[in-house]
Parts: C-alpha cells; sequence; structure tokens
C-alpha cells in the first residue's frame, strides 16, 4: 500500500498490453493505526509509455486515526503517473520521461517531474525501476531539498514457487516538515528535510489450488523513516488479501 504502496501497490514494468487491475485490503497492526486500508491500483502500458495510478482509502475514527476501525472512509491518498517513451524500438527504449502527481485529503498536492529506467530479466519475471524526479509542492513552499527517488521492483514465482511474489517499492524525497506527531514529547518539535518510505510485499496466488487464479493472500511492511510527522523509524506490518482483475 503506498501511501504507497507505496502501495501497492505492485508496479511493475511488462509487455502485455491489457491494463493490470488489482484491489487490496489490508489490516494495518502498527501500534499507532490498527485500521483497515484498501487499494486500488492500475497499470498500463501503450505504444507511447506506461499509466500508473493508485488510491488509498482509510478506515479510521474521524477524531483520532490510532483509535481503530471505523466503518467508514476517514482520508485517502492517490497518486497518477505517466511515463512517455517514444522510443520504444530503439537501444533508449528503457529510459522514459516521468510525470507524476500526488494528493491527499490532509493538504495541498505534490508533482514531480523527471526521468525513469526500467530493467527486466529475459522472461520478465523479474523487473524493477528506478525514477529520479524534481518535486513541486504545491501550495506548501518549495523544499530544502526538492527531489525523489523511487525504486520500484517485481519477483514472481519466488525461489520457484509457482504464484510467490515479491514486489515494493522505495522512497527517498525531500520533505520539509515538523516533527509533532510521536510517543515521545522529547522528539516533538524537531524538524526533517528528507522522509523514507518503503513497503516490501509478499503475495502467494493461493485461488490458484482451487480454480480462483484471481485470489492472493499476504502483506506488507510499512518501513519509514521522518514520515508523515513522525519522528523516527517505524515498522509497521500489515496482512491482507488481493484481488487481480
Amino acid at each position: 500500500m503506498k501511501k504507497a504502496f507505496i502501495a501497492l501497490f505492485a508496479l511493475c514494468f511488462c509487455v502485455q498490453s491489457h491494463a493490470q487491475t488489482n484491489l487490496q485490503v489490508m489490516y494495518d497492526f502498527g501500534s499507532d493505526r490498527q485500521y483497515v486500508t484498501t487499494t486500488f491500483s492500475m497499470f498500463k502500458p501503450d505504444k507511447w509509455g506506461d499509466t500508473f495510478f493508485f488510491i488509498d482509502h482509510y478506515f479510521t475514527e474521524a477524531d483520532n486515526r490510532d483509535r481503530g476501525i471505523a466503518s467508514a472512509i476517514n482520508g485517502s491518498y492517490f497518486e497518477v503517473e505517466r511515463g512517455l517513451n517514444f522510443w520504444q524500438d530503439t537501444p533508449m527504449k528503457d529510459f522514459s520521461f516521468h510525470i507524476e502527481y500526488d494528493g491527499s485529503t490532509w493538504g495541498a498536492g505534490i508533482w514531480c517531474f523527471g526521468g525513469k529506467y526500467s530493467f527486466h530479466n529475459a522472461d520478465f519475471s523479474k523487473t524493477a525501476s528506478l525514477a529520479l524526479m524534481y518535486d513541486l509542492h504545491c501550495g506548501l513552499g518549495e523544499a530544502t531539498v526538492p527531489v525523489k527517488l523511487t525504486g520500484v521492483w517485481t519477483l514472481n514465482d519466488l525461489f520457484g514457487l509457482k504464484g510467490l511474489q515479491f514486489t515494493g517499492f522505495a522512497d527517498f524525497w525531500g520533505n520539509d516538515q515538523y516533527l509533532t506527531y510521536d510517543d515521545s514529547p522529547s522528539s516533538n518539535g524537531d524538524s526533517s528535510f528528507f522522509s523514507i518510505l518503503s513497503e516490501p510485499q509478499i503475495w502467494y496466488r493461493i485461488g490458484s489450488l482451487f480454480g480462483c487464479d484471481n485470489l492472493n493472500i499476504g502483506g506488507e511492511a510499512e518501513l519509514s523513516y521522518n514520515f508523515a510527522g513522525v519522528f523516527g523509524f517505524r515498522c509497521r506490518p500489515c496482512l491482507g488479501v488481493k484481488w487481480d482483475f
């Protein structure tokens, strides 16, 4: 789940022309979370590049996000990304221009502009990409380090087990913020000029055992440093299901 995930979410480079979409439902076991998040994502390549988007919905209490499961959405985050590549039949085919918009229900959005390099093995069972972008923080003022670096990977049939997938992303970006949300009052008021977020996920296509290839079970670990106003390093495990459309 890129808040993430991402999540994912799973973002991968592929040769098929049809869109890849999935819905994830996760329960976050983090001590400051303990609520359900849904993530819907889509990735589609075409002759001009590729398009990716995801949207997270958080089912939390309205007055305090760490009070547990709620019956309605109380906050959303989304990203829309476009890769532009008009030279797919040339030696430069693995490089593309990258445009991205990140937004949420909690504040102004962020535009990102830069380049992306994608690579894969011969049968596309292992894919990855690395994007370096300039961040334009709309309405939030210029960041001291207005740069975002994103790495994404997908490994299918991990350890030779058909249906086992390891996927995820890692973000490093300039993000001027005051760190005021923390269990330790001594850290409140500190500031940070950058954040790190990674969400490795592992999924098993359990539905293949009974004729339903769309169904996956698995989870992720949200690894963050100075993220969303929280001081220092956090690890928040999640478990859930994924449906591939």
